[in-house]
């Protein structure tokens, strides 16, 4: 018999900060619809790129729609929430950008949350929304990545921040991240790994020491960890040909005479997008390598949806690729080993945990949210909720 159900929910809202209206409608009523499929008594949702590019202007806005989603009547049965939101960009080397939303429903009873500064765990009621800095919430611990920490390339608004819950006797935290991005498409090429990769391990590293630095308690780190295929391997895996060109800035492969694929710094342009659709994903997995130096650590539910960025921002367009970067596998959800203990075993060859994208055919803006949704493994006297 499995224990409470829980979701998990990564979401870089970028986009729909950036262009709210139609895509927002959208973004919603897939949310909901996920939700309602699976009916978990736990959601913690992790939220990156909070306000946009335009996070200045967009603030007010993004704030809003935080309280519609948490005030919604379809969530009216989570009577229960916490909601940490960054949103003090007044403190540009504290920003981070992130928001972590969790949300209980009235069914749960056996659910506290940690108190960093009192150093225990304490019930609560009602919807309690924390905005700005977030550096005196005893609740949370929030991190951005020190400003020397990459610098040869400019950043902005990268970071992690950290819950820890007790559910059913079970302790866990529960971790928001967001890594480093690709800058170029030409200096992804250049390397295998590239150099943002290499960056990107660094960060996680750094994360993972934190997180470990004083109790190992298990952990669940979901959020956009902006892990991209291996650009280079990729390529030479088609064994094509590559061809100058007199545009600076442009490289251009063909086979047999036939143009494949062109990269400039922001463009990707594959002849045949279809290959990172629904059918090709095992073949693309051995290109997303940046996960495996740390498999001694972390656990992963296996993927079988296709990958969750960039996707068109033109909501004519819902599954279609945008021809700016390489399609990866961005939004993820990873977990300490001793987390990974926490899920519900599989009975009779079937599992109720599912991994997968939000809004496949919808547009969702250029990241599709991705969850997990698992039932807590509980010991066999232990199943009030």
């Amino acid at each position: 018999m499995g224990g409470p159900g829980v979701m998990f929910i990564t979401a870089n809202i970028g986009s729909l900060s950036d262009q709210p209206g139609e895509m927002q409608k959208n973004w919603f009523q897939e949310l909901f619809q996920t939700i309602h499929r699976c009916n978990p008594e736990f959601i913690a949702m992790h939220l990156q790129e909070f306000g946009g590019k335009e996070y200045e202007k967009n603030m007010e806005a993004a704030e809003k729609l935080i309280r519609m989603l948490i005030e919604s009547q379809e969530l009216s049965s989570y009577e229960r929430v916490q909601a940490f939101i960054d949103t003090d960009y007044s403190q540009p080397e504290r920003f981070t950008a992130l928001g972590s939303i969790y949300l209980i429903h009235k069914s749960l009873n056996r659910i506290q949350i940690y108190n960093f500064k009192e150093k225990h765990f304490a019930t609560f009621s009602g919807h309690n929304l924390f905005l700005g800095s977030l550096g005196d919430c005893p609740l949370v611990q929030k991190e951005r990545f020190p400003q020397d920490f990459w610098k040869e390339f400019p950043w902005t608004r990268k970071g992690f921040m950290r819950t820890r819950w007790q559910l059913h006797d079970r302790t866990f935290d529960l971790v928001n991240l967001h890594l480093f991005h690709d800058a170029s498409n030409l200096i992804s090429l250049e390397l295998s790994p590239s150099i943002y990769s290499l960056n990107r391990s660094k960060a996680l590293n750094h994360v993972l020491n934190r997180l470990q630095d004083t109790e190992e308690v298990p952990f669940f780190l979901f959020g956009d960890f902006n892990f991209r295929l291996d650009l280079k391997s990729f390529i030479l895996a088609e064994s094509w040909t590559q061809k100058e060109m007199t545009e600076k800035g442009t490289v251009l492969y063909e086979q047999e005479g036939l143009v494949k694929l062109i990269i400039q710094n922001k463009v990707f342009d594959h002849k045949n997008m279809e290959i990172f659709q629904e059918n090709n994903v095992q073949s693309l997995r051995k290109f997303d390598s940046e996960p495996l130096p740390f498999l001694s650590r972390l656990a992963e539910m296996p993927i079988f949806f296709p990958p969750s960025y960039p996707f068109s921002e033109d909501i004519t367009r819902p599954s279609q690729f945008m021809g700016t970067r390489c399609p990866s596998w961005c939004d993820r959800v990873l977990m300490s080993y001793s987390a990974r203990a926490l899920l519900n075993k599989v009975k009779d060859e079937e599992s109720d945990v599912q991994y997968d994208r939000i809004g496949a055919d919808v547009c969702m803006g250029d990241h599709k949210p991705v969850f997990l949704y698992w039932e807590m493994e509980l010991p066999i006297e232990n199943h009030v909720k």
